[in-house]
């Protein structure tokens, strides 16, 4: 992989495999967002946002530094949210017949 090309095809396989693990952690926001509806909690739970961004940092080895990987996470915990308050919405709905 020394030339440009064969590293733009390694950077695209990550993202294809990014992609993946992001919707994968979309699918359980969701989820968690329908529990948390039926338990009457709320979407934001800010103790969990700063363990998340916590074991993050814990497990940044770079080169990205803990400011950058914390701005990244903190966007898709933000996204999370996003999806949780959506599946909050949809559990208060009454069902169709």
């Amino acid at each position: 992989m020394n030339d440009l090309d064969g590293w733009r095809r390694r950077i695209d396989e990550i993202d294809r495999q990014l992609v993946k693990l992001l919707n994968d952690r979309s699918r359980c926001a969701v989820e968690i967002g329908q529990i948390k509806k039926k338990m009457s909690l709320p979407a934001w739970s800010p103790e969990r946002e700063a363990e998340i961004l916590r074991n993050v940092v814990k497990a940044n080895r770079g080169p990205l530094d803990n400011g950058a990987m914390r701005r990244l996470f903190e966007r898709i915990i933000d996204e999370a949210r996003s999806l949780e308050r959506h599946a909050m919405d949809r559990a208060a709905l009454p069902e169709k017949e």
